[in-house]
């Protein structure tokens, strides 16, 4: 076992007088021969503001101490570290924060207020012996998670333990025991008790779960597992309704709720939330016109109303919602190359996550990691362009807003700049001062004289 203890809490170990343990996914991860995580859980039959006075002492920064809970924060500088007093908790059912704490000396009890067996396993900082209340240590060895007591009571106390082993499950590969599963699905609806902001940072973690251990579409597996227990239709219900839904054969080899999960699987991560709900506007559509046509306008709003609801940051909400209602431009591929140098331009900034979304749209439908033939063509596309010189954003432009002045009303300039950028897009040769001031006074004419007629 491979467990890295700071040199500082080695030394507040062996001054300290109580035992001081290590806990949790640190402890775990050891034992499964798994990388080092990059923070430390403690505990001990001690109070907390003895712990903190001793860490002090030892040259550890004390960053907040919670007598109620027996909390204290703290680090070495390198190492975020969490001391907990040994306790046992008390929950209103489902609700994440215990109402109620009581410190003990037993380190049994202590465990059996955890979550899963193997996160209930400790190591001795001072004599570097493992302690095992609950025999965690082979189911670790198994790779199998268990609840420290019975599944219905744990999952019954703390909704977000619901997601923690969707997202635990999915990161160590690791998998859950039959009662661990059953347990889980009758307290489904215990999620509806945790915050939209904690639910919103679980999914995220899981939506990343491949990264946390390199495990190769890790976070397929742990949505299928959110699905499996029933939490999915409590968290996102709007996506949970593809369900089901058929499409065709001869585009999808899977249903609606199916395809946005594998279009998640292959999303690069940078995307993974906005591919998961790419399609979330076809149960929508399907229950309104029995066809999915629309649906990308549809689920930009619908998109926009799930993503406020779970409190997810605005300009992670607004570039989702923008690249949801452009997805499907250009399916088919026949597209003319004019429109497409147009959309090109008139989307440049967004362009790179919505390549990425396009492709795992594609690959999602019937696996086939090969390029998307859209993108092929509109990648063809970009690199002529490039090659003539367009013109991506007014600073590329070869006038500036200030010299359209003289020809231009100054309200007009910004919707003339504009129109140059289109302009150009088209052809990257016009990117040249004095053919965009030709152009220019050109469009204020027609502006000019449009409004004459219209007056």
């Amino acid at each position: 076992m491979d467990l890295f203890i700071p040199e500082k809490l080695q030394d507040l170990a062996r001054k300290a007088p109580f035992p001081l343990y290590a806990v949790g996914g640190a402890v775990r991860d050891a034992l499964a021969g798994l990388p080092a995580s990059p923070d430390l859980d403690l505990c001990a039959p001690a109070d907390a503001d003895d712990f903190s006075a001793l860490a002090a002492a030892a040259g550890l920064t004390v960053h907040g101490v919670y007598k109620n809970t027996g909390t204290v924060n703290l680090s070495d500088g390198r190492t975020k570290i969490e001391f907990t007093s040994f306790r046992t908790d008390k929950y209103r059912r489902g609700e994440h924060a215990p109402c109620a704490v009581r410190f003990t000396k037993d380190i049994r009890k202590d465990a059996l207020r955890r979550d899963f067996k193997c996160n209930a396993v400790y190591y001795d900082l001072c004599s570097g012996q493992i302690l095992d209340p609950l025999g965690g240590v082979p189911e670790i060895a198994d790779r199998q998670i268990s609840t420290t007591r019975t599944a219905d009571e744990v999952f019954s106390e703390d909704g977000l333990r619901l997601l923690r082993l969707a997202r635990q499950a999915a990161q160590l590969g690791f998998t859950p025991s039959v009662e661990c599963l059953i347990g889980a699905k009758l307290n489904a609806d215990r999620i509806a008790k945790i915050s939209a902001e904690r639910i919103f940072a679980e999914l995220t973690l899981l939506l990343h779960a491949d990264e946390k251990y390199g495990r190769p579409y890790a976070h397929y597996d742990g949505l299928k597992l959110l699905d499996g227990i029933g939490v999915l239709c409590y968290i996102l219900p709007e996506l949970a309704a593809g369900k089901g839904l058929p499409q065709r054969r001869d585009f999808h080899d899977h249903d609606v709720l199916e395809h946005s999960f594998r279009t998640c699987k292959y999303a690069d991560a940078r995307i993974r939330l906005t591919a998961l709900l790419h399609d979330v506007g076809k149960p929508a559509a399907y229950a309104e016109t029995g066809k999915y046509h629309g649906h990308d306008v549809l689920g930009a709003a619908i998109a926009r109303t799930v993503l406020e609801r779970l409190k997810a940051p605005g300009k992670t909400t607004d570039l989702a919602c923008r690249l949801i209602a452009l997805h499907m431009y250009d399916l088919d591929g026949k597209t003319r190359e004019n429109k497409i140098r147009a959309f090109l331009v008139k989307n440049y900034e967004i362009c790179t996550p919505l390549f990425l979304l396009k492709q795992a749209d594609y690959s999602g439908c019937k696996d086939d990691l090969h390029p998307c033939p859209t993108l092929v063509k509109w990648e063809q596309i970009l690199a002529k362009m490039r090659a003539e010189g367009v013109p991506f954003s007014r600073k590329e432009l070869a006038v500036r807003g200030n010299e359209l002045h003289e020809i231009v009303p100054r309200e007009q300039t910004a919707e003339i700049l504009t129109k140059l950028l289109l302009f150009c897009a088209l052809d990257g040769t016009r990117n040249r001062r004095e053919i965009l001031l030709r152009e220019a006074a050109g469009l204020a004419k027609t502006e000019r004289d449009a409004k004459e007629e219209g007056s």
